[in-house]
């Protein structure tokens, strides 16, 4: 089981970047701690604080040819890591 999900990477998140502040789309289950002891062993940087919030799903319906049919997308749990100062983490240097 994996904690860490994969990194968000929007415009909000990415103006944050530059207070040294990264967010990722974690396991439901994954408390504090132990997102702050994975975000430091993969990245190799030092974890001040971490922010987490749940984002619930939203409710989406589609038009067929059978009629309506509902449902929602999932929901899932975001992070905010804030860095030592001066440390970042690169998302763009695989690619």
């Amino acid at each position: 089981m994996s904690i860490l999900i994969k990194p968000l990477i929007t415009e909000k998140v990415s103006k944050l970047n530059e207070q040294s502040q990264f967010g990722f789309v974690v396991n439901k289950d994954a408390n504090k701690i132990e997102i702050k002891k994975e975000v430091e062993k993969v990245y190799g940087v030092t974890v001040l604080s971490v922010k987490t919030m749940i984002t619930a799903g939203k409710s989406k319906s589609r038009y067929t040819k059978s009629g309506a049919m509902n449902g929602k997308t999932q929901s899932y749990k975001k992070a905010i890591v804030t860095l030592k100062e001066g440390e970042i983490i690169d998302f763009y240097s695989g690619i």
